[in-house]
């Protein structure tokens, strides 16, 4: 991946992350940040990339979102 590629990425998984931020307990963000973007890159939607990511930080990380 290109350096500009990667940049939008990021960006997007940044944008992304904030509304997982706002309502998770405390996490690294990378984790976060690391199955979305694996999740990008195999061909998700980035709603998919958000759902997969939430999957793994509540099934690998034990952050779980509470519903509201």
């Amino acid at each position: 991946m290109d350096i500009p590629a990667l940049a939008a990425l990021l960006h997007e998984t940044a944008e992304h992350h904030g509304s997982f931020e706002a309502v998770a307990p405390p996490h690294d963000w990378w984790d976060w940040y690391a199955a979305y973007m694996d999740a990008r890159e195999i061909g998700s939607t980035p709603d998919e990339a958000s759902a997969a990511a939430g999957r793994y930080m509540a099934k690998v990380k034990h952050v779980v979102v509470s519903p509201v």
